[in-house]
Parts: structure tokens; sequence; C-alpha cells
């Protein structure tokens, strides 16, 4: 009977892939709250200690406790495991390592990486886990010696490469999770112009898809031409962070609390590190609850927009916004068809990105009125705090530390069904339908 059930339960790729995420985040939470892993003297509340697992695995960043003083180096070793995980997906872990036992991958396997993966089929499902795995640890590689250099200045060879290691892994995989202390992020380095580099290189390449680093390989191998996925993801980013840094940039030029006291240079370096650290970063560089309400808000609306298609970021995807602006635009001319590039998107795409958004934007509104309730803050502190949770991001105007029990159970769901995606939550917990054998006459109603 109970092999029945669990049968049933993991029959289909989105729910082998919730129940997947909720095993890893339990496991990490039950090893946080182990005496190895935490400098106290008694063990984290085991809410704290969820919070943390789910905000590791989900690629987040927010944290209720210090990682850089509350844990050790075997919790925070715990927590940069899970990132890794988390970033790359369980199933492409789980994969690597068959590969590597020469074990046959199934069927049903590749159709949960394909979900975890976010593709349109199966086929070179496998090539590009191989891809995955190969592109990510070079990345992180070549990071950590670039970190490692750069902290010798400051501190000790093993803590330099120590910090340098988890930096680049917690970054590439767009978490947000520091080690600096103090909650401090990489404010002590705004004006350094190879950290803040390197550190927006890791998130921008963590947050296009790993469908499109494949794609900008074999393009500059002259194999194949970019893909019109490829086009989509490099064109929006590349104008989410010019667009967003300049605005940044024009509302934070005077502000005292955080770009005045800077030199031009590094108000650039820090415009652009907030413009691209809301992809899903979580990474900051000025204080964010210094910020003025207008650069706030432009930083929750890159946040809700979020990374690209099987990256390590979430939010509602770059992909997904361009679907949106493209029908927009058509509707705007008159046009029938949604073009992109001089190709034409198949409607039932348009329909998917309207329903992405419009799921997303509803778990926004409903969490962010329940925290209005259960939490005694400001509405656009509550506000970015669900959106940071829900895109993944971990930026946060300081209403973490504060929240209350169920404020962290909420978070604590939000940041589950950012990473997972509201449709895979969707198709996990709905029954399959199958496909109507008739339609209804066709009716009309007024819009506008």
């Amino acid at each position: 009977m109970v092999r029945k059930w669990f049968s049933s339960l993991i029959a289909s790729p989105p729910r082998l892939l919730v129940l997947g995420f909720a095993m890893i985040i339990l496991l990490g939470a039950g090893l946080l709250m182990l005496p190895f892993s935490h400098t106290q003297d008694s063990a984290p509340r085991f809410i704290d200690a969820l919070f943390t697992a789910t905000s590791a695995t989900c690629v987040t960043g927010l944290v209720v406790v210090d990682t850089g003083t509350y844990w050790t180096t075997a919790g925070q070793l715990i927590i940069l495991t899970m990132i890794q995980v988390g970033g790359l997906g369980f199933m492409t872990m789980a994969t690597l390592f068959a590969i590597i036992l020469k074990r046959r991958i199934s069927l049903k396997e590749r159709l949960v990486l394909q979900e975890s993966l976010n593709q349109t089929s199966i086929e070179g499902i496998i090539r590009l886990v191989r891809k995955v795995v190969v592109y990510a640890l070079t990345i992180e590689l070549v990071g950590a010696i670039l970190f490692t250099a750069r902290f010798l200045f400051d501190m000790p060879v093993g803590e330099a490469m120590y910090k340098g290691a988890f930096h680049a892994v917690s970054f590439f995989n767009n978490a947000g999770f520091d080690i600096m202390g103090d909650y401090r992020s990489l404010v002590d380095y705004v004006g350094d112009p190879l950290v803040n580099i390197v550190t927006m290189l890791l998130i921008i390449l963590g947050g296009l898809g790993f469908v499109v680093l494949s794609d900008l390989v074999d393009f500059r191998n002259m194999k194949r031409k970019l893909s019109l996925h490829s086009k989509v993801v490099l064109s929006m980013s590349g104008i989410l962070i010019v667009t967003g840094a300049a605005l940044i940039l024009i509302f934070e030029y005077t502000n005292g609390k955080t770009f005045a006291p800077l030199g031009f240079g590094e108000k650039l370096l820090a415009a652009f590190m907030q413009s691209v650290s809301p992809r899903t970063a979580g990474v900051n560089s000025v204080d964010i609850a210094g910020l003025r309400q207008a650069t706030q808000f432009i930083i929750i609306i890159l946040m809700f927009i979020g990374a690209s298609p099987g990256s390590t970021g979430g939010g509602i995807k770059t992909t997904t916004f361009t679907a949106l602006v493209g029908a927009v635009v058509a509707m705007v001319r008159g046009k029938e068809d949604v073009v992109l590039f001089k190709m034409r998107l198949a409607q039932e795409r348009v329909y998917k990105a309207l329903t992405v958004t419009l799921f997303a934007f509803g778990l926004v509104i409903v969490a962010t009125m329940i925290l209005s309730t259960t939490e005694d803050h400001q509405f656009l502190m509550i506000l970015f705090e669900v959106t940071s949770a829900f895109g993944t991001v971990g930026l946060s105007m300081g209403l973490t530390g504060d929240l209350t029990v169920a404020g962290k159970i909420i978070i604590i769901l939000m940041m589950f069904m950012g990473r997972l995606g509201p449709l895979t939550l969707t198709y996990a917990l709905g029954r399959k339908q199958g496909r109507a054998l008739y339609r209804h006459a066709e009716g009309k109603i007024i819009i506008g």
C-alpha cells in the first residue's frame, strides 16, 4: 500500500522534482542542527535551520543569522554544498554520478532532467548535463582564483583561498551567501574594480542559462548560429542591466547614504552591481535600506523579472518578460503574431508567459498581504522581502532578521515556490488533463 502510494507520488517529473528539493532541504536543516555546524553552545531553532537550508538549496541568500560568524566552517561547507546542488539541480548532480558510474539513464530520469533544466525535449539532455557540469566548475574555478588573488592582500593565504572559493560558488549559482561577517556582503569592496567585475561576471554567466552558454561556445567555435532563445536572453539581459544601472545611478547620485560619498568610477561600479545583483544574486555593495524608494522599487521590478530559463536564477525569467512585451507591441501595431528577431512565437508560448506572470504576481500579492498582517514593518520593505524570496534573490532591506515564525514560514514557501517555478508546482499538485475533444462556441467580451 505504502509502495503504491509512493509510486503514484513520484509518477510525474514535476512531483519528483518537488519531492527531491524538499528532501534536500530537510536533510540540510538536520545537518545544520548538529553541534559541529554552529558556533553557539545551543543548537539553532529548527525554523532558523530550515530557513537557512531553504535559502541555500533554493539559491536565494536571505539569512536570519550571519553566515560568516554563526556557522562553523563545517556548517558553511554544508551550506555551500546545498548551494551547488540547488543551483545545478539535484537531478543534474545525480545524473553526473550515474555517468561516472557508467549507469544507464532511464527515460523517466531524462524526463525529470528535462523538467529540471526547463527544456522543451529530452533530445541531447545528457550531453547538456555534461556541459552544465563542465561550464559550472570551470567558471567557478576561474572565479575562485581571481577572488583569491585579490583577497591575498587583505588576509592570510588559507582564508583567502577559502573565501575565494566560497564566494565564487555562491555568486555563480546566484545564491548571494557571503562570509564577510556582520551582514556586510561586498560593502567594503564597493570601489574595488576586480571584486566587482568578477562578481558581476559570475552572476551574469550563472543567470544566462546553460543552454545559452552552450550556444555561445558553439557560436564562438563557428559550429552554429545563435538560437532565437539565446538572442532573446542576451538582448533582454543587456537591456535590463544597462537600463537598471542608468536609473539607479540617476536616482542615487546625490544620496548621502549610498552614492554621494563615492567617486564617479565607484558610482558606476555600484550602479551596475545593484543592477546586476537583482537578477537573483543578492549581492550588494551599498546599504539596500539606505537606497531611495524609487531605486528600491526599480530593484523590486528587476527581482520579479529575474534571470533566464535553465539558469541558476529565479523570477519569471527574461524570456517570459520579452514574450509579454512582444505581445503588447504586436497588439499596439495591430499584428496577430509576436515576432522576435524575424521569427514568430507560437501562441502557446505567449499564453504560457502570461500564465507564469499572473501566477507569480498572485503569489507575491498574497504573501505580501499575509506578511503585512504578521509583520509590523513598512509595506515597501515587506514587498521587497517577498519579491526577493520569490525571485530567489537574497537582497533585503533589513526585514529578514526581524521576521516572526509565521513570517519565516511564508518566506520559506516563497523561496521554495520561486526556485521550482509556479507552473512546476501546479503540474505537481494538479491532475494531468487530457486534450479536450471539442471546442466551445466563440464569444466576445469588451476589453479595455
